[in-house]
């Protein structure tokens, strides 16, 4: 198991159908990478916090990491924000 990952409180805002979500869900899982998972369909509050933190748009996935906010990353950039 990997050691990258083990204390970062990681949030994904995303949803089932989105391949992006779906992509990194498998990748940080295959990492043994602990994140949780909000789906934003029908969720107001999850819609709310996704478009305040992208300036009103639903962009998804919408990663928290520690407070730390990406939008739709790259595997690459996930690694690189999560080793910091």
């Amino acid at each position: 198991m990997s050691s990258i990952g083990l204390n970062k409180n990681i949030k994904i805002y995303g949803a089932d159908w989105c391949s992006d979500c779906i992509t990194i869900k498998k990748f940080l899982i295959s990492r043994g990478i602990k994140f949780e998972y909000i789906i934003i369909t029908n969720n107001q509050e999850a819609i709310s916090f996704v478009e305040k933190v992208n300036n009103g748009k639903k962009v998804i996935p919408t990663i928290s990491i520690d407070n730390k906010i990406i939008t739709n990353p790259g595997i690459q950039e996930l690694i690189s924000v999560i080793e910091e």
